[in-house]
């Protein structure tokens, strides 16, 4: 299989390049800066991307990749710091600028190159920088200048003969027009790449894989309803028939009639028989005071291992293997890949598996998929498209959007408000419109007055969002008269809630969720 890898030098858009490539139809990984040209070529690499990332190049103990990367015997893409690097490496000139360029920046080609084909010869695109390459290798080919700057900082450069190509702007972040053409040349035209990774090879390569591994024994997985887990089900499914025991645990977390909704898809929808365990009681019994959300996160996650286990141990010794459907960015974001400098963001109770005495062997079929390649998966799996397009739940549930302590009271109130809250997005035909949607509880309460008696209650927060990518978001601009129906719905219906206020902040500064 044709892989393209991005070395990660700790930027903010990594996963976004390896989105982008996949969306092509070329199959991509995250790996270490150092990753070496020996080890990428056992892998039988096609291409590199070197990422951008905070560091400068001139320091002393800046990043570097592999010398021999940069000797064009594998094609590679340098953006932001990556082109900073090749241009230090080889004998150009990087310095600090005098004017740090953030944000939509209007450029100017120069000089015609394969990258650039079918792209106009000034357009707008996103910069992220504090250096500059003031002078290029020697032997390379100035290709795009920044069109606003008296200067004419580059911003594209390239040497054809070693198939090394750089770029001072972000061609993945979506601000950048034509980024995906630009990305689209350097695989197709440059590296000479065919679009071979598609949905329906995953599928069959999966199902042979499981088929491969698991032979005649059974495999227990965890699922939570959601788009990833009722993908990995369908895989194994596929895969191994009744031998798959599928297991959900209601941590009492879950929206309201979630758990109905799973039971019904998975028993009737795709004829799966699925086990079910009430575990509300035990996750909420040691929630109770719990106000920290990385505690919150710790807890649910442990807690989840220690039902999973007793649920299984319950179904007996005859089964071996463990499934799971953990994605790429679980994994990246719970541990840096191998050696990369991103750091640790949030924990994840579904990367690691469950204790290592159960004696499981762990199968994550999703394990190199984002999001949106889940999404392709479950579309040729013909899984309908409301369950495909449900917007993004977090692991830990209702739990991380009570800001402050939980109590049944307190999910109750949420659980309704966030139900009037999407049930009105969808009769508005607005659900689709927006990319995720979500009631808070604030710990917040506030004076009201309701008929002729002051109240003094709780606060829900509305938040609902747009992106393309979830690396940034606008807030949605919801029509005024939809905002006043939700807020009525809510404080009519909703006992113990009097006011209801609109998240307008975008991302970033804020993240879509509240914790």
């Amino acid at each position: 299989m044709t892989e393209v890898a991005i070395l990660d030098f700790g930027s903010q858009y990594t996963q976004l390049i390896a989105r982008t490539i996949r969306s092509l139809g070329v199959f991509s990984t995250i790996r270490p800066y150092d990753a070496t040209l020996n080890e990428l070529q056992k892998s039988k690499v096609s291409a590199v991307i070197l990422s951008g990332g905070p560091a400068s190049v001139w320091n002393e103990n800046a990043p570097k990749c592999d010398p021999e990367l940069l000797e064009g015997k594998i094609p590679l893409l340098g953006i932001c710091y990556g082109m900073q690097m090749l241009a230090h490496s080889l004998g150009g000139k990087v310095s600090p600028s005098s004017n740090r360029e953030y944000g939509k920046t209007k450029i100017k080609l120069v000089e015609d190159s394969l990258l650039f084909s079918a792209v106009p010869k000034e357009f707008s695109v996103w910069m992220s920088h504090g250096d500059i390459v003031e002078k290029a290798p020697p032997g390379w080919k100035l290709l795009a200048f920044s069109a606003n700057d008296h200067n004419r900082v580059c911003v594209g450069i390239e040497n054809s003969s070693l198939k090394i190509v750089g770029l001072q702007f972000h061609p993945e972040v979506t601000h950048t027009e034509f980024g995906k053409q630009i990305i689209s040349n350097f695989l197709f035209r440059i590296c000479g790449l065919a679009p071979t990774w598609t949905a329906g090879k995953f599928i069959e390569e999966s199902i042979s894989s499981i088929r491969n591994v698991v032979g005649e024994e059974k495999v227990v997985l965890g699922v939570s309803g959601g788009v990833d887990s009722t993908v990995a089900t369908l895989l194994f499914y596929k895969a191994i028939g009744d031998r798959l025991i599928p297991v959900f645990i209601d941590n009492g977390l879950l929206r309201r009639n979630e758990r109905q909704e799973v039971e019904t898809n998975f028993n009737k929808e795709f004829g799966i028989k699925l086990r079910v365990c009430d575990a509300s009681a035990r996750f909420l019994s040691k929630l109770e005071a719990i106000s920290d959300p990385e505690a919150k996160r710790r807890i649910i996650g442990n807690t989840f291992v220690e039902t999973f286990t007793e649920v299984v141990k319950g179904i007996g010794k005859n089964v071996k293997f463990l499934g799971q459907g953990t994605l790429y960015p679980d994994v990246i974001e719970s541990k840096s890949p191998n050696r990369g400098p991103s750091a640790t963001i949030k924990t994840h109770h579904n990367v690691g598996g469950l204790p290592e005495e159960l004696g499981f062997e762990l199968i994550e079929p999703l394990r190199w998929l984002f999001k949106d390649d889940v999404r392709r998966v479950g579309k040729e799996l013909r899984i309908k498209e409301g369950l495909l397009k449900r917007h993004p739940f977090p692991g830990p549930g209702l739990a991380v959007r009570i800001i402050g302590a939980i109590s049944r009271e307190r999910l109750e109130i949420l659980k309704l408000a966030d139900s009037i809250f999407i049930d009105e997005l969808r009769n508005a035909d607005w659900y689709d419109k927006v990319s995720q949607a979500l009631a808070v509880l604030l710990p917040v309460r506030s004076v009201g007055v309701m008929g002729d008696f002051r109240t003094y209650e709780e606060t829900i927060a509305l938040r609902a969002v747009v992106t393309q990518d979830f690396m940034t978001a606008d807030w949605a601009k919801l029509p005024p008269e939809l905002l006043e129906k939700i807020s009525n719905r809510i404080i009519n219906e909703v006992k113990g809630v009097n006011r209801v206020v609109y998240d307008i902040s975008s991302k970033p500064p804020a993240t879509i969720e509240w914790e």
